[in-house]
């Protein structure tokens, strides 16, 4: 069964193989335009990227003083394919199976 580790491109057979509803990736970055600007804050905040309970996935984000946890369930859903592919490298296969 293939395993996501962050860095490799996710694909779609790697999607498949990861286990439904859990985190697959997560980490930090800044909220600014060399991170991922949502405020313009300067803050550092926390992504999540999760799959579905079918292959599909989707990334979260939040301010890192909140859990992975509490960002998955409430973070704000990141909707551009730049900052997407930026976060979680992936094909097209697997990009298409993104829940806007």
């Amino acid at each position: 069964m293939p395993n996501y580790h962050e860095g490799d491109i996710l694909t779609l057979e790697t999607l498949k193989a990861l286990p439904p509803c859990q985190v697959f990736a997560t980490g930090l970055t800044i909220d600014n335009r060399t991170g991922v600007n949502m405020t313009g804050s300067d803050k550092t905040l926390r992504w999540v990227a999760t799959r579905g309970g079918i292959h599909d996935w989707a990334i979260y984000i939040h301010f890192a003083t909140f859990s992975e946890e509490y960002v998955k369930s409430s973070g704000d859903k990141i909707h551009s394919k730049d900052i997407i592919k930026k976060l979680v490298p992936c094909d097209d296969e697997a990009f298409a199976m993104y829940r806007h």
